[in-house]
């Protein structure tokens, strides 16, 4: 049986998690949260989603999703359809001994998957920001909030947060 599939995204009130390949607040707090998620998983996302970041992740292993056949990257493995990251992600998963495939976005690959997903970590960002990338609606028919924590804002944190785990019903 394969891993469960993580779908990890900081989404703002109006479903919007980025714009022009890039996140629009600064939220250290989710950032040690997506850390400690992801450590020691698999991460797909998609070029351009790897692209913002710039570089593999250290302790965890990166796939990244791209029609590109001529994209490679050093320290990072390379699908050229999703189904092929999931199939690479659950092989590295269950050889790295991991409790789930994390999927770490962006928008089309969400969407892409959501339907298959058995779990989202949601960070709930207190901001209505214009962007072009969106987080899928999460249908409360088919997910079920299990844990919300309201987060504590630090001084490197721009907007007010929660974090909301659900499990598909």
């Amino acid at each position: 049986m394969p891993p469960p599939i993580l779908l990890v995204a900081a989404v703002a009130r109006n479903g919007v998690i980025g714009a022009n390949n890039r996140l629009l607040w600064r939220l250290s707090s989710d950032l040690k949260r997506f850390k400690a998620l992801t450590m020691g998983k698999p991460m797909v996302m998609g070029r351009k989603t790897f692209a913002s970041i710039g570089h593999p992740l250290p302790g965890r292993e990166t796939i990244v999703v791209t029609r590109d056949k001529d994209f490679v990257v050093e320290g990072a493995f390379v699908a050229h359809s999703l189904e092929a990251a999931l199939e690479l992600a659950a092989e590295r998963a269950v050889a790295m001994g991991a409790n789930a495939i994390v999927i770490a976005g962006g928008g089309e690959i969400y969407a892409q998957i959501i339907g298959r997903a058995d779990r989202l970590a949601i960070t709930e960002v207190a901001l209505e920001p214009d962007g072009d990338a969106r987080f899928p609606p999460i249908d409360p028919s088919m997910w079920r909030e299990v844990r919300r924590e309201r987060g504590e804002r630090g001084p490197r944190d721009e907007a007010d947060f929660a974090f909301v785990d659900y499990e598909r019903r």
